[in-house]
């Protein structure tokens, strides 16, 4: 910084000067780890102060002014396993024997610190994965004491007779082993390779086995790790003792010769004994050998053989200018017996069923929950673990029974109350399903039928019959078949006299002109009211002669439609009541749709000459009476409406 003056010619007055100015660092940045988080190995059980890996922290303040930059590491996670050197931060083995199969893997926290580690410094930590390599220091062992194998004489050259596995603590190349042979094989027989993959010792044979010159082998064999390790000194073994079972195989015959020559002049008899061959049976059975030739090398049947000792005989002359040599193929072969026994072994084909054709009795006057019947089933199947038998009601919530389970494959029925009555019902069938246990599981459904009976009070069975209630007395099934016979008989002559007598009943309308005023005919019923007027038309009896046309039925719908009905007209001077009633009688038997004319007797005819006089309109047609029905009102409501009727039609009328 200058200061700077001016005067008349524009000059400064002194020279410039220089300052610098210096900033000073304080402790403001942390120690960082850049190429944290670590990861290092060491092999296990290192000695201690073994180097494992180094670790590097920077800071960010100036390291020549002050301790901002000085840097101390410590551990705060990881001990007493490892330490490391607060100058330098490398990390080393802190205790001895540390074992990779015990635990592989250690997980250390490191701190780095300035201002030399002092109060008041800053720090930043990061982590450093420790890992034990493997060594060899575990010998290989094997899983079992001593081994047993049961190898056929007939197995071939080279073929696998056993495994035998030695496991080992160690991983990679330090976990395999070599297997060998080391006593219980003079003949050398036997050989043991390693299996790459599994790491097993597999036996093999060199030679062929023979059961007749030796039934077993005691061998002794040796598992050594192919890798030695430095510092344990190995290389580790461990040996176990392998025995081997000969079984004799079914070996066939073996000849006293492989060839044979036999001599024979041509003109032998048939039948002559050319020679004998001999066949011995190699098995410990010794069983006996039979002969036989091959065909194929004796086409024209030249030779017999006897099947038991071997003897070839001539079977056909010999001409030895056509043929001086015969080579021919004799087999042997042993006989053999063996018993072969077929189990047949069973699967859950059959469902469960009861074990007897149960009776079942329940007694009147039995209490609730008293057992009726203990049930018990069978099952056809045989299974390894027994039956195992489910009872459940078909109906679950039955209203009469229900079951109890007694825990050994059986139930007890039981009723549910005491109000079971012959009268009302005698017999209940109950369907049980019972289901077993196997696989599939099967099941069926049973039915139990049960009779309601009459007991004593002891509880002891009387009667069974419902025929005890229907004769008291002591009637027999015969009677009581007679008995109803003969009540049918008789209703049967008393439907057939009423019959007769409906026949026999005059007609209620009269066709000829006599007075007919006592026909007088009687009527309990006051007729339907208003309800009648509405299903019939009052009009048809008020006025026979002037009905035209067809008048439909107001209390049903008609299904079908009907052409009218033509009225019938009669006289000017009367009106043959029977004549219009037989015709309205055949439309109503024609027309579905009409309505029943059966109750028009009640309205349509009252008879002739009465002193009352006639209350029907029939008449009125052709009549010029003024009588005025309007007292029909005061008679009282039931004849109010036929006053209005009345008086209706005596208004139109005048109109």
């Amino acid at each position: 910084m200058y200061w700077q003056g001016k005067g008349d010619t524009d000059k400064p007055l002194e020279p410039p000067s220089e300052f610098i100015i210096k900033v000073q660092d304080i402790n403001d940045n942390p120690p960082q780890f850049i190429e944290g988080p670590y990861k290092g190995s060491v092999p296990e059980m290192s000695q201690v102060g073994t180097s494992v890996t180094r670790v590097t922290a920077t800071d960010a303040d100036d390291p020549v002014y002050g301790n901002s930059a000085k840097l101390v590491y410590s551990i705060l996670e990881g001990q007493p396993y490892f330490s490391i050197d607060q100058t330098t931060a490398i990390i080393r083995v802190a205790l001895a024997g540390m074992d990779r199969e015990m635990r592989e893997e250690y997980l250390v926290v490191i701190q780095a610190k300035d201002m030399g580690g002092h109060m008041g410094g800053l720090s930043g930590t990061t982590t450093v994965t420790v890992t034990l390599t493997d060594i060899n220091d575990n010998p290989p062992k094997f899983t079992k004491g001593s081994f047993e194998f049961t190898i056929p004489e007939d197995l071939g050259i080279g073929k696998p007779g056993g495994r035998v596995k030695a496991n080992d603590r160690d991983i990679g190349e330090n976990a395999k082993s070599a297997y060998s042979i080391i006593g219980g094989d003079e003949r050398d027989i036997f050989e043991i390779v390693t299996d790459a993959q599994t790491q097993e010792g597999i036996l093999r044979l060199k030679k062929p086995l023979d059961f007749e010159s030796k039934k077993s082998y005691n061998l002794t064999v040796v598992a050594t790790n192919i890798r030695a390790d430095s510092i344990t000194g190995g290389p580790y073994m461990d040996q176990t003792m392998v025995k081997i079972i000969v079984e004799d195989a079914d070996e066939p015959p073996v000849f006293t010769k492989s060839t044979y020559l036999f001599d024979v002049h041509e003109n032998a008899a048939i039948n002559t004994v050319i020679g004998a061959v001999a066949a011995r049976d190699q098995d410990a059975t010794h069983s006996q050998v039979r002969y036989f030739i091959d065909r194929h090398t004796d086409l024209e049947r030249q030779f017999n053989i006897n099947v038991d000792d071997g003897k070839i005989t001539l079977a056909k002359p010999l001409d030895r200018e056509t043929d001086m040599w015969h080579n021919i193929t004799v087999t042997a072969t042993e006989i053999s017996r063996a018993t072969v026994a077929i189990k047949v072994l069973d699967i859950n084909d059959n469902a469960p069923e009861f074990a007897s054709e149960y009776e079942a009795f329940l007694c009147e006057n039995g209490k609730p929950g008293q057992v009726i019947q203990t049930i018990s089933a069978v099952d056809k199947d045989n299974p390894s673990q027994g039956h195992m038998f489910h009872y459940r009601l078909e109906m679950l919530n039955n209203p009469n029974f229900t079951i109890k389970n007694n825990l050994d494959n059986s139930i007890s029925i039981l009723a549910k109350h005491d109000s079971f009555r012959r009268q009302k019902q005698d017999t209940y069938l109950l369907p049980i399903v019972v289901t077993d246990d196997g696989e599939p599981p099967m099941s069926s459904t049973n039915t139990l039928t049960i009779q309601v009976c009459s007991c004593s009070r002891e509880g002891n069975v009387q009667s069974c019959n419902v025929e005890a209630f229907v004769l008291p007395i002591g009637l027999s099934m015969g009677a009581l078949i007679a008995i109803l016979a003969c009540i049918i008989l008789l209703l049967v002559i008393v439907v057939l006299y009423v019959t007769l007598r409906r026949h026999k009943n005059e007609p209620l309308i009269i066709k000829d002109d006599e007075d007919v005023r006592e026909n007088i005919i009687r009527y309990d019923d006051e007729g339907g009211g208003e309800e009648d007027t509405e299903a019939f038309d009052i009009a048809t009896l008020q006025n026979p002669d002037g009905i035209s046309g067809y008048l439909p039925r107001k209390d049903i719908k008609p299904d079908l439609q009907f052409m009218p009905r033509q009225g019938q007209h009669s006289g000017p001077n009367g009106v043959d009541v029977d004549e219009f009633i037989n015709v309205r009688l055949h439309e109503a038997d024609n027309d579905p749709t009409a309505p029943p004319y059966d109750s028009i007797q009640i309205y349509g005819y009252e008879g002739r000459g009465s002193i009352a006089g006639s209350l029907s309109s029939l008449e009125t047609a052709s009549s010029d009476s003024d009588q005025n029905y309007d007292y029909l009102r005061e008679w009282g409501p039931r004849f109010r409406r036929l006053g209005e009727l009345y008086s209706v039609g005596e208004s139109d009328k005048e109109t």
